[in-house]
């Protein structure tokens, strides 16, 4: 903060060109030497801090803030981001946030300004809006993706544009408010399931368990990801509450085919982006909705990483 008692140093060259535009005033016989002040800079001095605001733009979230709390600043359906400076771009360059891996998760908490906001509490489908919308406004709505063709396996590239990615259906009214705990009855075993819709921290706990469980398997191959996912999605089985009654449930009794229907039930039933694509084959003609694959590049388009 400037001094009021400290003089301004004007440089010698604006002081020349002030001295040339001097007029002249008499008063009291005597001759008084007045500058025109109308070419001077403006230099005042002021205690206010200045503040800089960043543009910033409001996203959409899919679960339209149905499922949060009454009291949380997401209950109304949006969430307020900035747009990326050098500053988040340092974020993305930090060689210690990305061997942790938690660089895209620092760099979303840079960015949102919503005041009160946690990203734990925030629900998965609603990072992934909130994620691509940090990208387009980032660098652009445009994004090349590179996959193998599906009816040749030749490789292919097409560009998507991430603008027209949209929420999938989802009836809100058929869910009570504040409330993201489902009822779903296993088609097979007819056991009854109560699931929750996950947030991030509750993704954070399952990478982090999967990670643990990876130490100590011999086979670094093999994966728990279904089970373990779903010990956190399931809340209650038949009304009965308890964590180890569940884990066991998953483990030992939960059918193949009552995992493939209930896993299926969830994704139609989680409010999210469709990260789908149509593509058509340009050699075989071959179509199909393919799911849009998201590279390192998706945050570092001209790094070359």
């Amino acid at each position: 903060m400037a001094n009021e008692d400290k003089k301004i140093q004007i440089p010698d060259e604006v002081s020349r060109a002030l001295s040339e535009n001097e007029t002249s005033t008499t008063t009291e016989n005597k001759t008084v030497k007045t500058p025109d002040t109308s070419a001077r800079p403006s230099f005042a001095q002021t205690d206010e801090v200045q503040r800089t605001e960043y543009p910033s733009e409001v996203v959409d979230l899919p679960s339209k803030g149905w499922f949060y709390d009454e009291a949380s600043p997401l209950a109304n359906g949006q969430i307020d981001i900035k747009y990326m400076t050098a500053r988040e771009e340092d974020i993305l360059t930090s060689q210690n946030l990305i061997k942790k891996g938690v660089v895209l998760d620092k760099l979303l908490e840079a960015l949102i300004v919503t005041p009160g906001v946690k990203l734990d509490d925030i629900l998965v489908g609603d990072k992934n809006a909130i994620f691509i919308s940090s990208r387009v406004l980032a660098y652009g709505k445009d994004y090349k993706i590179k996959f193998k063709d599906p009816s040749n396996n030749e490789d292919v590239e097409d560009m998507v544009d991430l603008t027209q990615l949209q929420a999938r259906e989802f009836d809100f009214e058929k869910c009570e408010r504040g409330v993201g705990i489902f009822e779903y009855e296993l088609p097979h075993s007819k056991r009854k399931i109560y699931w929750k819709l996950l947030t991030h921290a509750d993704e954070q706990a399952i990478d982090a368990e999967l990670k643990s469980m990876k130490k100590f398997t011999k086979n670094k191959n093999q994966t728990a990801e279904v089970t373990t996912r779903l010990k956190y999605v399931i809340q209650a089985l038949d009304g009965n509450e308890d964590r180890s009654r569940i884990k066991s449930f998953v483990d030992k009794e939960l059918l193949a085919r009552d995992s493939l229907a209930l896993r299926e039930h969830i994704r139609e039933n989680t409010p999210d982006l469709d990260m789908t694509f149509n593509f058509e084959s340009e050699d075989t003609g071959y179509t199909e909705r393919m799911t849009i694959p998201l590279g390192v590049d998706f945050f570092y388009p001209s790094t070359g990483v």
